[in-house]
C-alpha cells in the first residue's frame, strides 16, 4: 500500500478515519520498561512508518501524541497512549521539522549514492539516517581526500542546478523496474512499486519521503570517512539544515575558545598545545614535591619514640577523576607506637616509599 505521506511528502495535516484500535505495549528505543498504550490503524496516514533506512515520523492524531509508527504488511500502525474509537474521524498533524530533516537526509543520500557510483564506481551497500549525522556504506576499502572533495563539489553543483525529483508508481511486473537501481523489495511488500527519480541522475526504488527538487537540500557537507565492516568504507555526511546547525555550533565553540584563550581562531590549536605542555610540566613538578614531602614525613615519624608494635600514617591527596591521580607513600613502624590503632599515610597514586624501623 502507498500511504498519503508517500503520495504527498509535503502534506502537514490530513483528515482520515480510525479503522482499528487495540491494546499493546511499546518498548522504548533507549531501553527501559515497556509503555502501555494502543496500536491504531487509520484508513490512510501522513505519518511515515519506518522503512528504507528512514526513521518514522512523529505527530498528533487529534490531540493525542503518536509515539511510534511502524509498518505491518500493508498497514501503518500508530502507537498512542489513549484509546481511539474505530470509525471516528480524526485530523492528523505532522511534526514537520522532524519530517523535513528526514527528507533532506534521505534525498541527500540518493544523490551522494548516485554520484559516487558515476564518478568512482563505488556502490552503496547500506545507509543509516542517524539523529546527528548520516552514514553511507560504500563497497570500497577506502576513499582519498581528493575523491571526497570531488564528490562533495559535484553533489553541491547538482543542488545549485535545481534538478527536479519526482515519484513514480510502477506495477510489480512493469519492465521499467529492471532499469531501476534497487537492493530488492521487502518480503511483505504489496501493491505498486515506488521509484524516486532525480532527473538525469538516478532512478531508485524507495518507500521513503523525499524533496521535490534538489535545491530543497540547500547544501551537503561530507564530513569524511570511517573504516566499515568487511573491507568497506563509511562515508559520513550532513544535508540541509543539519549543516547550518553544525556551523552554528562550531561558531559558538569558536567564540567561547576565543574568549578563553585570548587569541584568534587560527591560533586556538597552538594555544591548546602550549597549555597541555604546561599542565604536564606542572603535574610532573607536583608529583616530585609530593614524593619529597612524603619521604620527609616518613622519616619524621621514624625518628619519634613509639610505645606500640605498629604505627602507620595514611593520607590521600591529589585525587582527580576516577581512581585518583598521584602517588601513594606509606610508612610502617614495627616496635613501640604512639597510637594503639593502625594509622596509614598516603599522598597519591603509587606506593613509592615503604620504610620499616
Amino acid at each position: 500500500m502507498v500511504f498519503q505521506c508517500q503520495r504527498d511528502s509535503w502534506a502537514r495535516q490530513f483528515a482520515t478515519r480510525v479503522v482499528s484500535c487495540r491494546a499493546a505495549e511499546l518498548r522504548p528505543e533507549g531501553g527501559g520498561e515497556p509503555v502501555r498504550g494502543f496500536q491504531v490503524v487509520l484508513e490512510d496516514t501522513i505519518l511515515f512508518p519506518e522503512g528504507g533506512g528512514q526513521p518514522d515520523d512523529r505527530g498528533l492524531i487529534g490531540d493525542v501524541p503518536v509515539l511510534r509508527v511502524t509498518r505491518r504488511g500493508p498497514e501503518a500502525v500508530h502507537f498512542v497512549r489513549t484509546a481511539l474509537e474505530p470509525g471516528t474521524e480524526v485530523l492528523l498533524a505532522l511534526d514537520w521539522e522532524r519530517r523535513f530533516d528526514h527528507m533532506q537526509q534521505h534525498s541527500g543520500q540518493h544523490l551522494i549514492t548516485a554520484i559516487a557510483d558515476q564518478m568512482f564506481g563505488f556502490k552503496t551497500t547500506s545507509w543509516e539516517l542517524g539523529r546527528q549525522r548520516s552514514v553511507i556504506e560504500l563497497d570500497t576499502p577506502s576513499m582519498t581526500a581528493e575523491q571526497i572533495e570531488a564528490l562533495e563539489r559535484s553533489v553541491n553543483e547538482k543542488i545549485r542546478e535545481r534538478v527536479p525529483v519526482t515519484v513514480r508508481e510502477l506495477a510489480a511486473d512493469d519492465p521499467d523496474i529492471e532499469t531501476v537501481r534497487s537492493r530488492g523489495l521487502p518480503d511483505d511488500h504489496v501493491g505498486p512499486v515506488r521509484v524516486i527519480d532525480i532527473e538525469g541522475i538516478d532512478s531508485n526504488m524507495c518507500c521513503g519521503t523525499h524533496v521535490s527538487n534538489l535545491s530543497d537540500l540547500q547544501v551537503i557537507k561530507l564530513l569524511g570517512t570511517e573504516k566499515g565492516k568487511k573491507n568497506k568504507t563509511n562515508l559520513v555526511f550532513l544535508a540541509g539544515n543539519r549543516v547550518l546547525k553544525s556551523l552554528e555550533q562550531s561558531h559558538s565553540t569558536e567564540k567561547a575558545l576565543t574568549s578563553l584563550l585570548k587569541n584568534g581562531p587560527g591560533e586556538h590549536v597552538e594555544a591548546v598545545k602550549r597549555l597541555q605542555s604546561s599542565v604536564k610540566l606542572l603535574q610532573k613538578n607536583n608529583l616530585n614535591l609530593l614524593r619529597d614531602i612524603a619521604v620527609l614525613i616518613a622519616r619524621d615519624f621514624k625518628s619519634k619514640p613509639v610505645p606500640s608494635q605498629l604505627f602507620v600514617l595514611h593520607r590521600y591527596r591529589g585525587v582527580q577523576g576516577k581512581g585518583g591521580n598521584g602517588i601513594v607513600v606509606s610508612y610502617t613502624c614495627y616496635g613501640s607506637c604512639i597510637s594503639p590503632t593502625p594509622f596509614q599515610a598516603c599522598f597519591s597514586r603509587k606506593n613509592i616509599s615503604k620504610e620499616r624501623g
